[in-house]
């Protein structure tokens, strides 16, 4: 192989990893800001949202720094549009670090173990409950109102897990 045939070997991967990470970021953000319900009960009016399924997919088939990108950009940009953005530099970091966990996991079992999988969004899960418990305590000064926020968080991922789960050995057969 010449060092031309290299080049566009090199450009044409890296222009179909920055398609993969926009349609990603743009799957997050639409699926968070319209497949939604919100809950009246949390202090910040908090929503279960279906956002977590393509950050999941993109961190579980394309890696940490795909899942990544979703999360902290797709997420936070939704916080930016929907009225919300005091939370968009927790959304940021928080599910930024979501999608890299995610996908540091995938990558070192080879995106080949359900369990595996399974274990990533479990700590994923942790991540959004810590992150978001610490993020809305500080937001509203007070560490008693965050309690709330806990069980949407749970059901959001346990939600996002149950959908993707089955459907990522599926989406493996596919080539990208």
């Amino acid at each position: 192989m010449n060092i031309l045939d290299t080049t566009i070997q090199n450009h044409t991967s890296k222009t179909k990893a920055l398609a993969i990470d926009g349609l990603f970021i743009a799957l997050t953000c639409v699926a968070t800001a319209f497949i939604n319900i919100r809950l009246p009960i949390m202090a910040n009016g908090g929503l279960i949202h279906l956002g977590n399924v393509p950050l999941f997919i993109a961190a579980i088939l394309f890696g940490k720094r795909t899942g990544a990108l979703a999360g902290a950009v797709g997420m936070g940009l939704f916080d930016l549009l929907s009225g919300w953005a005091i939370w968009a530099p927790f959304t940021f970091v928080i599910v930024g670090f979501m999608g890299f966990t995610v996908g540091v996991v995938a990558e070192k079992t080879n995106h080949k173990s359900y369990s595996w999988n399974v274990i990533a969004l479990i700590l994923a899960g942790i991540i959004k409950v810590i992150g978001y418990y610490i993020a809305e305590g500080i937001i509203y000064g007070n560490w008693v109102a965050p309690a709330t926020s806990i069980l949407g968080n749970v059901v959001q991922i346990c939600v996002a897990a149950i959908i993707v789960l089955p459907i990522i050995p599926m989406l493996k057969k596919l080539k990208f």
